[in-house]
């Protein structure tokens, strides 16, 4: 959706989507917004309870199998097993995601990571089609006046532009851009701290192939699960960077992480985005 600073500012009910890599202060910047005015979609949180809610739960499941005492448990329905996924709380959604590597060590065989990933990949798109109808039952059911699409971080990886195009007509597309100063305590921070993520398709097979053969691996199943996760993500930061910026010029706009990092209020917010249309208009 392009539309004038002066528009942006009249515009009585405002619905956004944020775009960013992980680690730029998205959902940080959510919680900043009054919680009475602003609905707050998130995608992951879309997908885990929605879209991969029973995948999810299979997995979990089939650990819970591999130990005797709730191996019985389970098979005689003494207890039951669900999620408790938060929008703060997603880890349930990268579990089920898992890591290329050694089976032994709690990696997945390549179909099976690539498997889930099809599946992540799937859901991703339905939750942000489901966007238009949330935006819908957020102000007709709930009373809120403002609609923040807090979007995942590999919503650049789709490669489907009905899905942008779905987002630009319903919302307001705004890219934080992570500073140069900022990128590298990022990179630091996820491998200090190495998640499951999702990947295209033909990335994850050129990186995954360079790899082993700069590692000297001849099988996934030799990794260990947080290595190939740790070496590629600089990798990943690099390759989402021009896909983030193409979609924020032809669909929306961009602000600096170091902007949103300076937001107190929800009218610092407003004059954010307002001045940042001014800028890219101009």
């Amino acid at each position: 959706m392009k539309m004038t600073a002066q528009q942006f500012l009249d515009w009585e009910s405002k619905s956004i989507t944020l775009l960013a890599m992980s680690g730029a202060g998205k959902t940080t910047l959510s919680n900043k917004l009054p919680k009475d005015k602003w609905f707050h979609y998130s995608g992951d949180y879309r997908i885990g309870t929605k879209y991969l809610e029973e995948p999810i739960l299979d997995n979990i499941k089939q650990q819970a199998m591999g130990v005797p005492f709730l191996r019985e448990l389970l098979k005689s329905d003494s207890i039951y097993i669900c999620n408790n996924i938060t929008v703060d709380n997603l880890a349930p959604v990268s579990s089920f995601l898992g890591k290329i590597g050694d089976p032994a060590k709690g990696g997945l065989t390549l179909a099976e990571f690539k498997r889930r990933q099809a599946l992540h990949h799937q859901a991703e798109i339905a939750a942000m089609n489901d966007v238009p109808d949330f935006i819908h039952k957020a102000e007709a059911i709930y009373g809120y006046k403002h609609f923040l699409n807090d979007a995942g971080g590999s919503v650049c990886e789709l490669d489907c532009p009905e899905v942008l195009e779905t987002l630009a007509e319903h919302t307001l597309i705004v890219y934080i851009q992570i500073p140069p100063a900022l990128e590298q305590t990022i990179i630091d921070r996820a491998k200090q701290d190495p998640k499951p993520l999702y990947y295209r398709p033909e990335f994850v097979d050129a990186k995954l192939a360079r790899f082993m053969s700069e590692r000297g691996y001849a099988s996934t199943d030799q990794i260990p699960p947080d290595d190939f996760v740790t070496w590629v993500f600089p990798e990943l930061f690099k390759a989402r960077v021009p896909r983030y910026e193409a979609i924020a010029a032809q669909y929306g706009y961009t602000v600096s992480a170091d902007e949103t990092a300076r937001i107190q209020s929800e009218q610092d917010f407003i004059e954010l985005i307002a001045a940042a249309i001014d800028r890219q208009s101009a």
